[in-house]
């Protein structure tokens, strides 16, 4: 069911071949940067790319781009760092007795035997704090959307233990930074967020059942759910209705943001964020093969490219 962990080199099955951890960070410092998942870079922009989204469209809105926004989108780039190594770290503590079971998952630092759960808890503690330390630096209505956000990303651990949907907790989690960053920026709220954040949520749905492709055969074993055991052959028809939801909903969010103040052309720009990203989705669903693994790791992680398309599309809008 599992091949046994590396504990000679510590390089986890998963990450990215010569990434700069294994090749260049300091030997004592490795294992925590694997806990934080930096050898594998694009759970950062996967939660970094929603925040881009909102602080953008919320630029549009106020009719300009200004240092604080600027300064935003930077504090959400650090803080995605941050956050997602502090919920990384949390995920390998709480599943730390699944992770020794899977393939995939067995060479991860603490079933590995790299790091304690002691030792875990305290770099979990301080990723944390110095994020926290940054979200001080938005407005109070953003630091308290903020706080809110640790009770999803506690829960989400222990969703695939209760329900056949984890993928959703996921997307709660990974994408209230639709919610923050405009919050963050404007100091208010827009009901422009909404829908940002549930087209959000249904782009997790896509990419993240694709990912959990890799694990079906090792999560029916041990009796972890997800979607992708929940859809199983279905999977394509049910992605086809992620994609859908996501473009539309992306779209009603600019809609919302930009009738009827912003100029036309802007609108149109910034419309063809989600449409051009939804045709990368499609291209997605041609190469898909739920069962090649490396098919779908590999189309998960093009999942950046698709995230970055709205957002180049929304900077453009700006100069119109």
């Amino acid at each position: 069911m599992s091949e046994a962990p590396d504990t000679t080199t510590g390089t986890v099955a998963d990450a990215v071949k010569g990434n700069w951890v294994d090749r260049h960070a300091p030997a004592w410092t490795r294992p925590y940067l694997r806990l934080s998942r930096a050898d594998r870079p694009i759970g950062t922009w996967l939660l970094l790319l929603p925040c881009w989204w909102s602080a953008l469209l919320a630029t549009l809105w106020q009719g300009g781009f200004s240092w604080h926004a600027a300064w935003v989108m930077a504090g959400c780039g650090i803080g995605a760092v941050l956050m997602r190594g502090a919920g990384c770290t949390w995920n390998d503590i709480t599943d730390r007795n699944f992770d020794g079971k899977v393939a995939r998952t067995a060479s991860r630092p603490i079933p590995s035997g790299q790091v304690t759960v002691k030792q875990a808890v305290a770099w979990m503690a301080i990723q944390s704090l110095i994020a926290f330390a940054i979200l001080l630096t938005f407005p109070v209505e953003a630091v308290v959307m903020g706080v809110a956000s640790l009770a999803l990303v506690c829960i989400y651990p222990f969703a695939k233990r209760f329900t056949w949907w984890p993928q959703v907790f996921l997307g709660l989690a990974f994408n209230w930074g639709a919610l923050l960053a405009w919050t963050a920026v404007t100091g208010g709220f827009h009901w422009a967020q909404v829908p940002l954040y549930l087209g959000g949520i249904a782009w997790t749905l896509f990419y993240d059942t694709i990912y959990a492709h890799q694990d079906k055969e090792d999560d029916a074993l041990i009796g972890v759910k997800s979607t992708a055991r929940l859809f199983g052959t279905r999977t394509s028809a049910y992605l086809q209705v992620f994609l859908v939801l996501t473009v539309a909903l992306f779209a009603v969010a600019v809609i919302l943001a930009l009738v009827p103040d912003a100029n036309l052309l802007a609108v149109v720009i910034a419309l063809g964020g989600p449409w051009a990203m939804g045709w990368h989705m499609v291209r997605q669903l041609r190469k898909l093969d739920i069962d090649d693994g490396d098919t779908c790791l590999m189309l998960f992680r093009s999942n950046r490219d698709a995230g970055l398309i709205p957002a180049l599309f929304l900077a453009a809008a700006l100069l119109a």
